[in-house]
């Protein structure tokens, strides 16, 4: 199976695509400085104790409070708040909790009212994004995950990942970090550490440990809330999750993220850093790699699949519902039972497809087409348990019910992926009224003009839907517009495609690929009022 990454950043906007044999996987949308990221420590301060609910609101600075229940506090969580003190009341000194004795730990079905108290002031790790309106949920048993090990403070044990079959991989792996871990810090193990050497682990193990004093060392009594540590970027969080040797590429077109992901793959993998290619040509590299199209396909509330039939998926506030429809086609010769039991086989497919694509989590009921009989109905599952089994998140399948329905849960820790599919006319914005399209080239020119004379840019690109860009290339090369242009304006102007447009949207860019505010270009109502007034 071919595995490629594709990223996409244009300034602070970052579009993460994974393609597994051509086709789009996983994508991730990052839209200027993320907030509130999956694994981010923070010194926080407790808000309000929620005896009833056994748990806590935490004021990490987020606009509602983040919910702490007490189960998430962690075995340690009585040596945490005394570090945590030690450290607010001791700040010039070096506060190592190798040397800083462990306290008994809490018990597993404790009250939170017993541990914890409003104004305290607690160290915590965001569990789960903000989604909808909830706020955050956090952790207190704080873990900071690498390639092949995730480091835990205040512990004191190795756990190795049970996908590590081997008892004899596991004891030694178990007896290399007994040698080079220091005290009070716990780690497990993950899968992708089989087969690995002493100084790999140990090396990683030294870099998480540095993290961690790097976090401890600006804690600040003055500022609260504070973050302490900052999760890696959502380009590295992902390839650090799904990096594996058989990676054939990962195109970037951003030279600061192509040398950090360079800097990465150099350190967990120094033989495959050649896969890092920065991306340097002028279309834009989702529409080159045919990620723009996969996206519009698949982010829509119908989703298309096989022959006519395709998925209904509806958000709620409690779950995402997935409804399957045959659509009008149907295959001669066959039944009802085994046409119902293509359509839903297919659907399975495409559904596991959707849940990994879209990252949907919670809660999901799925309402297949129904089967009479009990057979097809353990095949339906077996298939979509089949499927399930490359999600990375952890979920759980239930049988289908007498109704037909199948219910799925799947780890949640930030939003669903969403996707505007559907576009507004750039032209008359939803009016049904618009100016005459044969202008639009005239409008164009205008706009080359300005570009050209007042902001006195002389090499710049400018995007137009695919359909126009044809139109301007029509004919023979020295009869078409594009040339036209060429001659008038000069060899500095470039006309190039890009499939996120609408049709009459442009967008322009500069030889360095910033984008160009054409905002000072006055409109021809204005220029014609101003002509008015010099009458």
């Amino acid at each position: 199976m071919k595995n490629e990454l594709v990223i996409d950043a244009q300034g602070q906007n970052v579009n993460i695509a994974l393609i597994e044999d051509d086709r789009l996987v996983e994508f991730s949308k990052e839209t200027g400085k993320v907030s509130f990221q999956v694994g981010d420590i923070y010194l926080a301060k407790v808000r309000k104790l929620m005896p009833g609910l056994n748990a806590a609101f935490v004021d990490v600075g987020y606009e509602r409070g983040a919910f702490l229940h007490y189960q998430d506090l962690g075995p340690q969580f009585r040596t945490m708040v005394a570090f945590t003190r030690e450290v607010l009341n001791n700040p010039r000194k070096n506060n190592s909790i190798s040397n800083f004795p462990l306290q008994k730990d809490i018990s597993k079905s404790g009250a939170i009212n017993e541990v914890l108290d409003s104004g305290m002031e607690i160290m915590v790790q965001i569990a789960k994004e903000p989604i909808s309106t909830k706020g955050p949920r956090l952790t207190s048993e704080i873990s900071i995950a690498g390639r092949y090990i995730v480091l835990m403070p205040f512990s004191d044990k190795i756990y190795v990942s049970q996908k590590i079959k081997s008892g004899e991989e596991r004891g030694r792996i178990k007896n290399m970090l007994r040698a080079v871990k220091p005290k009070n810090f716990g780690v497990i193990v993950r899968t992708v550490a089989e087969g690995r050497s002493q100084e790999e682990l140990a090396f990683e193990l030294k870099a998480l440990v540095e993290k961690w004093n790097n976090a401890v060392a600006a804690i600040n009594k003055s500022k609260m809330p504070q973050l302490l540590y900052q999760e890696s970027s959502r380009a590295l969080s992902i390839l650090r999750d799904i990096y594996n040797p058989s990676f054939d590429s990962i195109y970037v077109n951003d030279n600061n993220s192509f040398n950090e992901i360079c800097d990465y793959v150099r350190f967990i993998d120094p033989e495959k850093t050649s896969i890092v290619k920065l991306y340097k040509d002028d279309q834009p590299i989702f529409d080159h790699f045919n990620i723009t199209r996969q996206i519009k396909s698949s982010f829509g509330k119908a989703v298309s699949f096989k022959n006519g039939a395709y998925l209904i998926i509806e958000k709620t506030e409690a779950m995402h519902v997935i409804d399957v429809n045959s659509g009008n086609k149907t295959k001669a010769g066959y039944d009802q039972e085994m046409n119902a039991v293509e359509c839903n086989l297919a659907a399975a497919d495409e559904i596991a497809h959707q849940l990994r694509l879209r990252d949907i989590g919670g809660i999901i009921v799925i309402d297949f087409i129904d089967m009479l009989k009990a057979e097809n109905r353990q095949k339906l599952f077996e298939r979509m348990r089949e499927n399930m089994s490359r999600d990375r998140a952890r979920h759980n399948i239930l049988q289908l019910s007498k109704f037909g329905l199948m219910q799925i849960t799947r780890q949640r820790v930030r939003p669903a992926m969403a996707v505007e599919t559907e576009e507004v006319c750039p032209t008359c914005h939803g009016t049904g009224v618009a100016q005459p399209s044969i202008l639009f080239t005239e409008e164009i020119e205008e706009k080359i003009d300005f570009v050209k004379e007042t902001l006195k840019i002389n090499k710049f690109i400018i995007f137009v839907h695919p359909y126009v860009f044809a139109f301007i290339n029509k004919g023979s090369f020295f009869s078409s517009i594009k040339w036209q242009w060429k001659r008038k304006f000069g060899w500095g102007v470039k006309v190039m495609e890009d499939q996120n447009l609408g049709f009459l949207q442009t967008r322009f860019v500069d030889a360095n690929g910033d984008a160009i505010s054409l905002d000072d270009n006055p409109d021809a109502e204005q220029l014609a009022k101003f002509d008015d007034e010099e009458d």
